[in-house]
């Protein structure tokens, strides 16, 4: 089952074992560098596309860990590109 949990506008939690693109993306992802804690990242503007990729993959909507609300993945893709 293919999710994505977002947190401080970043990766929080996921799952693409189904999904041979979103694998590929987050080896793309970890491979820029990324810190062991959400709070802690400081996403590249490739990594904030990256992440704005996976969000394309996902069959529904996002969830958003810090409100507790699903987002649509327009907001999601806002959520991530505008976090400061």
């Amino acid at each position: 089952m293919i999710h994505l949990t977002l947190k401080w506008g970043t990766l929080k939690s996921w799952d693409f074992s189904e999904s041979e693109k979103g694998r590929a993306l987050l080896k793309e992802y970890n491979d820029i560098g990324s810190s062991m804690s959400a709070m802690m990242q400081k996403d590249t503007p490739r990594q904030k596309e990256i992440i704005c990729e996976l969000i394309d993959e996902c069959p529904d909507t996002i969830y958003n860990d810090w409100d507790g609300d699903d987002m649509s993945k327009e907001e999601a893709k806002k959520y991530v590109m505008e976090y400061n």
